[in-house]
């Protein structure tokens, strides 16, 4: 069975799927596109593949499509030492994933893409007067991190999960946004550990 994922290669959203499908083994067939140039709200994606009109989407076979980033590298883990056995332990994992993204990921994504992709000086009136509040809450996310990682080699067990995985995809390019790491020597540290493992591949493989 085919395994399609269609994306915007710089995402963080995407890298972390293809890290996740990296890790189990499995090849993915990828599929790009521009969403700055709205190649996600066109008829025929939101037709054909997500009618939201967001990436990633995870394509398994040629009828079902799989959106939300952590969903997709869930259904790739699932089955894998990646998700805990323990039923509390894999509720925790899932805890950390629904905390990526209402936490995490729209600070310091959001931040990251505004300022690196979008740029400072074409931010509308709106998204400049929300940056200082998104900074303040990457930040505060990122001592949670750090705090947890002080107690924790991991964030869930004493091994990698897809806990680590989906937290490493946004944190481990946070500078891009203009986040500093320095005062988190727990999740650089961690960041570290992650990156280390022989599976891992880059977010611009």
């Amino acid at each position: 069975m085919p395994f399609v994922l269609h994306e915007f290669a710089l995402s963080g959203n995407c890298y972390k799927i293809r890290l996740t499908a990296a890790h189990v083994g499995l090849p993915l067939e990828r599929r790009q596109y521009d969403i700055l140039k709205g190649e996600t709200r066109t008829a025929q994606f939101l037709s054909e593949v997500n009618a939201n009109g967001r990436i990633p989407v995870l394509q398994v076979g040629d009828d079902d499509f799989l959106p939300e980033s952590n969903a997709a590298a869930f259904y790739i883990a699932d089955g894998s030492d990646l998700i805990p056995a323990d039923r509390f332990e894999r509720a925790d994992l899932l805890r950390w994933l629904f905390w990526e993204q209402y936490n995490h990921e729209p600070n310091i994504a959001t931040v990251r893409f505004w300022r690196t992709l979008v740029g400072e000086d074409d931010l509308s009136d709106l998204q400049r007067a929300l940056l200082p509040g998104k900074v303040a809450a990457g930040e505060a996310a990122l001592a949670l991190m750090d705090e947890h990682l002080g107690r924790s080699a991991y964030l869930v067990l004493d091994r990698l999960t897809l806990a680590d995985i989906v937290l490493y995809a946004y944190t481990h390019v946070a500078e891009e946004g203009g986040f500093d790491l320095q005062p988190y020597p727990n999740v650089r540290a961690w960041l570290s550990r992650v990156a280390s493992h022989p599976a891992h591949i880059a977010i611009t493989d």
